[in-house]
């Protein structure tokens, strides 16, 4: 392990400061009680800010809340509960679930696809808020690599494509996207890859927002930083090793805190001013902006590492190569073409000042999706935001959210009526080996003897298997398949069978169901 490394120094600094930030913390607090003379006196007040401010710029920040208990709907106030519904190593889906009435619709249902750049998806907890009163929401909650053992493996740009369409098929399909900034690209390549195969299963619309679809329109600074370098130099630049104690310690990573020194050295006076006038409020008293400013830097200083394998190949995929808009980008082998989109309705929306995602960048979408009818597009220029403006804030609220909730509306029996027509049953080709025998109502036909009328012993996890979420697994559960061992002796026919039933052509052998069962039946046999 290098010691010399960034990483170790910067766990170091922190922990060497750790002794003076626990004084500065107690001493503020001496200063601050209303029974010490001195904390009303020039004195105490310019003491207790300098201390606050120290201790706050030397912090490090950890995971926010969500912190969203209620919201409206109508005119009533109901209650949020939190829950997660889907789960892998190193990404959860947060459902927001309001308490309504049994009658009570709780809107469309979207999927707020987080950005997977450096900040933890509670950085949208304002894009959550203003959905929340009239949709259905459920967001990615994207894992520190730091976190995350060595022993779960890698994760990459294919691996974040395949997690969307899994949480896709979990959904049923019957969901709406929204992608904001960086996930414009792998959401895009998920639909088209989605819509190649032909998958029921596609969402109704996507929203792409802030997005680098193709970052040779009007580049950023981040773009140019990106095309200035090969890979090669970010591989030794900035690629690192976790330290001890973290569970993820010795995987390579991207660390956040490198992430968030590049984000504040492009407005550096605007962070130090926004501190300077933190220092000023503490001192006048002026509790509402400080809370404001509190609140801001609570959720923008909280950085997450990003794995190094998924880092280096957006780099490279995204900035470097320009792939997606170049018709060069491939997922598992398979290329990815944006003109075989033709069912999911398309929404772009930029911000008029954004210095991160250029004007254009994501228009370029709509470029890219030749075979989807104009009267499924849309674009959206929001005056007088940056980048942040796209996701968050006032605008956002009062002139970003109508279009987007009014397009989706716009597109719900168009999708519903397509959805229904693909869905129409097709009776599946059998082999001269595969029996006629009995054919459950999830209407596959299987290989004599491989159905079980229940499990012999305790049914196995079938979601161990990647592909599998809790929906496929109960419907394979309902139909006879409970273990491993019977998904690991799948033939060709039976695999195309469940397929075509499944409405998902090629799902079986593209996330190797038998390959994992095998390997998970001998784990349980051994």
């Amino acid at each position: 392990m290098d010691i010399t490394s960034p990483y170790h120094w910067y766990e170091f600094t922190h922990a060497a400061l750790s002794p003076a930030r626990i004084f500065a913390d107690a001493t503020r607090l001496f200063y601050r009680n209303p029974l010490n003379p001195l904390s009303q006196t020039p004195l105490g007040k310019n003491l207790t800010a300098s201390l606050e401010v120290f201790e706050r710029v030397t912090r490090r920040y950890g995971k926010p809340e969500f912190g969203l208990d209620s919201t409206f709907t109508g005119a009533a106030r109901v209650k949020v509960r939190e829950e997660v519904v889907w789960e892998r190593p190193f990404c959860r889906l947060v459902h927001f679930e309001k308490a309504l009435g049994a009658r009570a619709k709780p809107g469309p249902k979207v999927v707020v696809v987080a950005p997977m750049s450096g900040h933890y998806a509670t950085l949208l907890r304002g894009t959550v808020e203003a959905f929340l009163p009239d949709h259905d929401v459920y967001i990615t909650d994207w894992a520190d690599a730091r976190m995350v053992p060595l022993a779960d493996g890698r994760f990459d740009l294919d691996d974040y494509i395949d997690y969307l369409i899994n949480i896709f098929h979990f959904l049923g399909g019957d969901c709406h996207v929204v992608a904001v900034c960086q996930p414009s690209v792998p959401v895009l390549a998920a639909v088209a890859a989605m819509e190649s195969r032909e998958d029921p299963y596609v969402p109704r619309t996507m929203t792409l927002m802030g997005g680098p679809i193709d970052t040779r329109e009007n580049p950023t600074a981040v773009n140019e930083l990106a095309a200035s370098h090969d890979i090669d130099w970010f591989r030794r630049n900035v690629i690192m090793r976790v330290p001890f104690p973290h569970p993820g310690m010795m995987r390579e990573v991207y660390p956040g805190f490198l992430q968030l020194s590049g984000f504040m050295s492009m407005n550096l006076d605007r962070h130090v001013t926004a501190h300077r006038d933190l220092f000023r409020h503490l001192v006048d008293g002026d509790g509402d902006s400080a809370d404001k400013h509190r609140e801001f830097y609570d959720e923008y200083l909280a950085v997450m590492d990003l794995t190094a394998e998924f880092y280096l190949q957006t780099v490279e995929t995204v900035f470097i190569e320009h792939a997606l808009p170049k018709g060069e980008m491939y997922h598992r082998g398979d290329r990815i073409d944006c003109s075989r989109v033709r069912n999911v309705a398309l929404l772009t929306v930029e911000g008029e000042r954004d210095d991160i995602s250029g004007l254009g960048q994501t228009k370029a979408a709509h470029k890219l999706c030749t075979n989807l009818p104009d009267e499924m597009k849309m674009h959206y220029v929001q005056p007088r935001v940056g980048h942040y403006g796209v996701f968050n804030g006032s605008r956002f609220r009062s002139e970003i959210v109508p279009r987007i909730a009014d397009f989706m509306r716009s597109h719900q029996a168009m999708a519903e009526a397509a959805r229904q027509k693909r869905a129409e049953p097709q009776a599946p080709a059998l082999a001269e080996d595969v029996t006629a025998a009995p054919q459950g109502t999830l209407g596959f036909h299987v290989s004599r003897g491989l159905l079980l009328d229940e499990p012999q012993g305790a049914a196995d996890d079938l979601t161990r298997i990647r592909g599998i979420g809790e929906r496929i697994s109960t419907r394979l559960n309902d139909h006879g398949i409970f273990h491993f061992w019977q998904i690991a002796e799948l033939d060709d026919a039976t695999t195309r069978s469940i397929e075509a039933a499944l409405g998902m052509p090629g799902k079986i052998d593209r996330d190797k169901w038998v390959e994992q069962a095998q390997a998970l039946a001998a784990e349980n046999a051994g």
